[in-house]
């Protein structure tokens, strides 16, 4: 029997899961196709990983490290849905939650005490952020949006704001102390360990990680953000926000960038409250604030003081919010701003909501207003200063015109800084980081200061040469213009041309149109040819490859979460990843307070059907699935039968009884297999027969609280039932 993984993750995804695997499962089982569920939440994770501190007799399996050894089968075919990048106030969350259920956890100690506290901080830090899916892309991503999709947006496009030229809203980005401006990169030139040690100003020795295994070929880079500089550039953003009367607003990627990003979200808000903090050192201490979490953590602190006392300093903020730099709001209604939680601030989703909204963002009273965008990295910020420029004086783009962007991104084998993570610091006195050989010999080195920020970035060079070979592979495929985003100024792009030219000489490119831009430059290049209705492949690294698969599909179909992912794993397997979980949250708080959940399940239905297709050559029967769910998914779109943000309307539960009814009607329609032609003929009369009774038993509940008891670790009775609860329904499909 052929297997698919389906893993487990996180809030609506998971919610949705319980509605629609059923639906899966059964209609894949006579085919001998078993869906088979891992579970990679947050929850579990922690669950696994603290094993031996539970004291249990029942162990929890690490399902995470058990995928880790399947990317690496070449009969891999994982279907992957979005989960929880936890930022420390989510795992805290977790943590809590697990702990009422009964789970002897310990704490998370954010600033260590002891020996032991440090190995509690360092076994949660490797759950906390993106821990998921460096693990999992043991390949490269081909990312597209599939013809149905794309027939659909054409007739039923989506609304972008209007521009105006004379709008203020521009980007504000570092021009020197970045990581961008002190990078240095080298290529290896054999397999060797490094070791990276930090040397005070006494020349006095720490280890700060030993024994790196870099493979011959691999690109080197180091660099460092220096925070004297930051400090500068956040000031200046600051005052002219006030001079200028427009928004300010932070961009990071505080979930996959989980160690630096935290730390800038953190010197923003000190520098916002620089007086504030100044007034109330001793009581900020004695509450142990940590201004990386963000105002939710403070809020909840202040509430713990004595009324006046909490008045006081409540009153003392809200006077900074009045006098200093207006502060964009992620939610104006709740009064939840850009400074509430870094695992709010993600630039990939919320530079591009912001361009869809004619550069415009709420403030306060739920007015929108002009922004500066502030992304303290200058390394990718020009992409977004591109994009505006040309909206500015070329207007909104016309969704039903509009050509499409795919995506090659490298990102295998934890490339470039999304692998950075364990060898990222924040420097604790000033003077010098070298990375040496084993030999003693010093291959990189930055003089510097107390807070700054330093790391090492990785990429191999056989996950270079694959994602090279993916690029061409497309471009044959798609006769579209294929542009590398690689910027010659830069040392790391610069180690990377080196490859990708000496690559391209070893074939024919007559016939193909391959190009070698900045990221600026390959902004301008494609912002004009989509506007034109033309289609292009980016070819780009890792941290541009989620900045530009959310930026042109948000633009091209209002969401990410309509494009069809796909990592061919490197050994021969594949990865299908689904939709984007940036909004989740948001619809399970409607659910538990409408039983409505807006989660729109056509990632998973789109990943669904290719990693059938996939195997298509080992089980006949998995062509007709595929071919059949395609169809099945273009009539779903056709017939409006995917979620509404409104209770009472049709949700995720009503969606995948239609993608149900939909399938059913083609598997019983074609002439391939009888067999399945028959089993399915039954199977749609009786979904066709009860359509609107279904509907009823899925809809009745709706507009009613309701309690999953929890929000981490749910119990499944519960979500079974809330779920799936249409008898009909179910006993047509557990029937199959």
């Amino acid at each position: 029997m052929l297997k698919i993984i389906y893993t487990k993750t996180d809030e609506a995804p998971a919610l949705a899961t319980a509605s629609l695997l059923p639906i899966l499962q059964a209609f894949t089982k006579s085919s001998k196709i078993k869906f088979e569920t891992r579970d990679i939440s947050l929850s579990a994770r922690i669950l696994a990983t603290f094993n031996d501190f539970l004291g249990s007799k029942v162990k929890y399996e690490n399902d995470l490290e058990f995928l880790s050894k399947v990317v690496k089968d070449p009969n891999a075919n994982i279907i992957k849905l979005p989960n929880i990048s936890a930022s420390i106030p989510q795992l805290k969350k977790a943590i809590i939650e697990l702990q009422s259920k009964g789970y002897p956890l310990p704490n998370y100690p954010e600033k260590p005490n002891n020996d032991n506290e440090l190995i509690i901080k360092s076994i949660y830090d490797k759950i906390k952020g993106s821990a998921v899916n460096p693990i999992l892309r043991e390949g490269n991503s081909d990312r597209r949006v599939p013809l149905a999709i794309k027939n659909y947006i054409k007739t039923n496009p989506h609304k972008l704001g209007k521009w105006e030229k004379k709008s203020k809203t521009h980007v504000s980005t570092m021009s020197s102390g970045d990581f961008r401006n002190n990078e240095k990169s080298n290529t290896s030139k054999k397999h060797e360990l490094l070791n990276i040690y930090f040397y005070d100003e006494n020349n006095k020795k720490t280890i700060l990680k030993e024994n790196i295994t870099v493979h011959k070929g691999t690109i080197i880079d180091t660099s460092f953000l220096s925070i004297r500089e930051l400090y500068k550039f956040f000031e200046k953003q600051l005052k002219n926000c006030v001079d200028k009367k427009i928004l300010l607003s932070l961009h990071l990627k505080a979930s996959m960038m989980k160690v630096s990003d935290p730390i800038i979200f953190g010197h923003m808000l000190k520098v916002y409250f620089k007086d504030f903090i100044l007034n109330n050192k001793k009581i900020l201490s004695d509450l142990n604030v940590n201004f990386n979490s963000g105002l939710s953590i403070l809020y909840e602190k202040i509430e713990s003081l004595e009324k006046d006392e909490k008045n006081r300093i409540t009153k003392e903020m809200e006077n900074i919010f009045l006098s200093s730099a207006e502060i964009a709001m992620v939610d104006s209604e709740k009064n939840i701003s850009n400074f509430h939680v870094p695992s709010d601030l993600i630039i990939d989703a919320s530079m591009p909501a912001m361009i869809k909204s004619s550069g415009k963002m709420w403030n306060r009273n739920g007015e929108l207003k002009d922004t500066k965008a502030i992304i303290p990295d200058s390394t990718y910020a020009s992409i977004y200063q591109a994009t505006i420029d040309f909206c500015k004086e070329k207007g909104a783009f016309d969704p039903s015109t509009m050509g499409t962007v795919q995506n090659v991104g490298l990102m295998a084998k934890k490339a470039e800084e999304y692998g950075s993570h364990d060898k990222t610091f924040e420097i604790k006195k000033a003077g010098q980081i070298k990375v040496q050989t084993k030999d003693g010999k010093t291959i990189a080195s930055h003089i510097v200061e107390k807070g700054d920020i330093w790391r090492m970035c990785l990429v191999r060079k056989d996950a270079i040469k694959d994602w090279i070979k993916l690029a061409i592979s497309r471009a044959k495929q798609t006769n579209f213009p294929t542009i590398f985003w690689l910027d010659k100024k830069r040392p790391h792009d610069l180690e990377i041309i080196k490859v990708v030219k000496k690559e391209l000489k070893k074939i024919n490119t007559s016939k193909i149109d391959i190009q070698i831009l900045s990221p600026y430059e390959a902004t301008v290049f494609t912002l004009n040819k989509v506007k034109e209705g033309k289609s292009v492949i980016s070819v780009s690294g890792n941290v541009l490859r989620d900045y530009l698969t959310d930026l042109f599909p948000i633009l091209e179909l209002g969401t990410s979460a309509k494009m069809l992912s796909i990592v061919p794993l490197m050994n021969g397997g594949k990865l299908f990843e689904t939709g984007a979980g940036g909004s989740a949250p948001k619809h399970v708080q409607q659910l538990l307070k409408e039983n409505h959940l807006r989660w729109d399940s056509l990632g998973e239905f789109l990943a669904i059907s290719v990693a059938l297709e996939d195997m298509s050559l080992k089980n006949p029967n998995s062509k007709i699935l595929s071919v059949c769910l395609n169809q099945a998914i273009e009539k779903l779109l056709k017939n409006n039968k995917s979620p509404s943000r409104k209770v009472g309307e049709i949700d995720s539960r009503g969606s995948h009884f239609y993608l149900a009814l939909y399938w059913s009607k083609f598997l019983s329609s074609q002439d391939e297999n009888k067999e399945i032609k028959n089993e399915f003929s039954k199977v749609y009369q009786d979904l066709l027969k009860n359509e609107n009774k279904i509907m009823n038993e899925i809809n009745s509940n709706q507009g009613k609280s309701i309690d999953l008891n929890g929000y981490y670790k749910t119990d499944n009775s519960i979500i079974n039932k809330i779920m799936r609860p249409s008898i009909t329904l179910n006993n047509i499909i557990d029937n199959i």
